[in-house]
């Protein structure tokens, strides 16, 4: 966990409950290179297993879903990581989407988009539909979506990845979002503090 000195502050969701599932050891690669090369950066990570998120319409103001909003409210990114399950994200990504309000806390965050698939083409379903239901509630979808296919054989037992090129690329999902943020909208954020405060 950063200390946030810097003043970004990120959330990683995961998209899957199952025990030993391979979208936690493709994110906690990520988020192992935020924490190792970005410390300054205060980084929280969802994990809708240890949680009891409500079914659409049952109970929208509970206190996990507001505490879940909230987290994703004062974050300056997000990355959501999803298995592709029969062609689409996974029901617990959604879930996690359906309790983040209407308007959604996602609306102008900078989303990128880690995928995990057992087949040889990857997660490129699973993003098509959630790069669209992301971008539907106001999301700003970042370009580069990093898709790990092949999972059983890319992953070993302790959840290393054994090829070096697959895990830079797991790994620069972090970067690839940190750079958005510092290039694209802790610039213009400083600038309107600024102006409030009368500087320029």
């Amino acid at each position: 966990m950063g200390t946030g000195s810097e003043g970004i502050r990120i959330v990683a969701i995961k998209g899957s409950v199952r025990l030993g599932n391979y979208t936690s050891k493709a994110l906690a690669l990520v988020t192992d290179e935020i924490e190792t090369s970005h410390p300054a950066i205060t980084l929280d990570v969802v994990d809708p297993a240890t949680m009891n998120l409500p079914l659409p319409g049952t109970a929208p103001d509970s206190s996990e879903a507001k505490e879940l909003r909230e987290l994703v409210r004062k974050a300056n990114g997000v990355i959501l990581a999803t298995p592709e399950y029969h062609g689409g994200f996974s029901s617990v990504m959604k879930l996690v989407i359906e309790n983040l309000g209407h308007p959604s806390v996602l609306s102008g965050k900078p989303v990128a988009l880690l995928g995990v698939a057992g087949g040889r083409i990857g997660a490129i379903k699973s993003f098509e539909n959630l790069r669209s239901v992301c971008s539907h509630v106001g999301a700003i979808v970042l370009p580069g979506p990093v898709s790990v296919a092949n999972v059983r054989q890319v992953f070993e037992k302790d959840g290393r990845i054994n090829d070096a090129g697959i895990e830079r690329e797991v790994r620069g999902l972090a970067t690839s979002l940190i750079d958005f943020i510092r290039q694209g909208l802790c610039p213009r954020v400083a600038l309107e503090s600024m102006v409030r405060q009368g500087v320029v």
